[in-house]
């Protein structure tokens, strides 16, 4: 199942359990895991993007490690809301991982993310250097964590 309903996401995941954000960009991924109650993510690793089966190798240790139950991904939209070609990539990458874990995968529109990832590291003071290096899992957690309150905010309904 890909979606990109919160709501469909949670029905399909009634007992909650470990989400995993993924902010791909042309030559990484950010990566960022949450608690399985849904409260906080956490940025994790930055991994190339290279080949898919390297990838999904890569993806598969942090998916049986964290016993994951689910994927969100950040939907790169125009500002406008409209999609161009990496929102098209994103797609088939959520589709590729969906045929390789079997997994609910929640496509989260990602506006934004990145500049607000990049505000945080700035307000803790850190390097440019570090910031470069960290950008992309960060951005991922920014991701992640917006699906997450979405997730908790559908729930309360």
């Amino acid at each position: 199942m890909i979606t990109e309903s919160a709501r469909d996401l949670a029905a399909a995941l009634p007992h909650g359990g470990v989400l995993l954000g993924l902010d791909p960009g042309t030559k990484t991924v950010g990566v960022a895991t949450c608690d399985a109650g849904w409260r906080f993510a956490t940025a994790g690793k930055t991994l190339p993007r290279g080949k898919f089966e390297a990838l999904r190798a890569a993806l598969d240790t942090i998916r049986t490690e964290r016993k994951v139950a689910a994927i969100v991904i950040g939907l790169p939209r125009n500002m406008d809301g409209s999609e161009g070609p990496r929102a098209q990539a994103t797609r088939a990458l959520a589709r590729n991982l969906e045929q390789a874990f079997d997994l609910p995968i929640l496509l989260w529109d990602e506006r934004l993310s990145t500049v607000g990832a990049e505000r945080a590291m700035i307000e803790q003071d850190m390097s440019r250097a570090k910031r470069a290096e960290r950008i992309d899992s960060h951005a991922a957690a920014v991701i992640l964590q917006a699906a997450l309150d979405a997730l908790v905010q559908d729930g309360l309904d």
